[in-house]
Formats: structure tokens, sequence, C-alpha cells
């Protein structure tokens, strides 16, 4: 199961990788998601005020704190796949009007 669940992870990542025009909340999650799954509990001091990008990462991160890896790799998965969009399985040939 693990190892179905890092190829997953890591199909994910390369996956959101491709896509532009995220939002910053959704950029924020996808973050938070990742950093829980691939370094556990966020640690260190919160960046001050001056810092904003930082400390909103950091918040971000925080708030996830407690999560399981394997938790957080399946909540990274389910927004990755929510965020995207899915290609479809084969070509879709257009639909022309009969006169």
């Amino acid at each position: 199961m693990a190892d179905a669940l890092e190829t997953l992870f890591l199909a994910a990542r390369t996956r959101v990788k491709a896509v532009e025009g995220l939002g910053n909340d959704v950029m924020l999650e996808l973050y938070a998601f990742y950093k829980q799954a691939t370094v556990g509990d966020v640690f260190g001091q919160r960046p001050g005020m001056i810092d904003l990008r930082g400390r909103a990462k950091y918040d971000a991160w925080a708030g996830k704190r407690g999560l399981a890896k394997d938790a957080a790799k399946q909540a990274y998965i389910a927004t990755v796949e929510r965020v995207t969009p899915v290609a479809p399985a084969e070509p879709v040939e257009p639909v022309t009007p009969e006169p």
C-alpha cells in the first residue's frame, strides 16, 4: 500500500507542476500537505511580520500539525485531483450536426 501511495503522490506532484493559475489558497493548501507528507510537523520559529509569504506558508503547514504522513499524501493527491483538469482517455471527435 505504501509503495502505491508513494507512486500516486509522486504522480500528483508531477501533474500539478504543469498547472498554471492556481489561486494562493490552493497553492498554500498544496504546500502544507506536501510539507506534512515529506517532512512531518512544522518546526522552527514562525517568520516575522515583514515576511508575509514565509508567514503564510508556515501558518498553512502548522495547520496540518499532527496529520500522519500517509494521510497528508492522500489529502495532497485528492487536492491535486480536485484542482487539475483531467485529460480524456480517448480523443473526442467534434460532433457536426446533420443537415
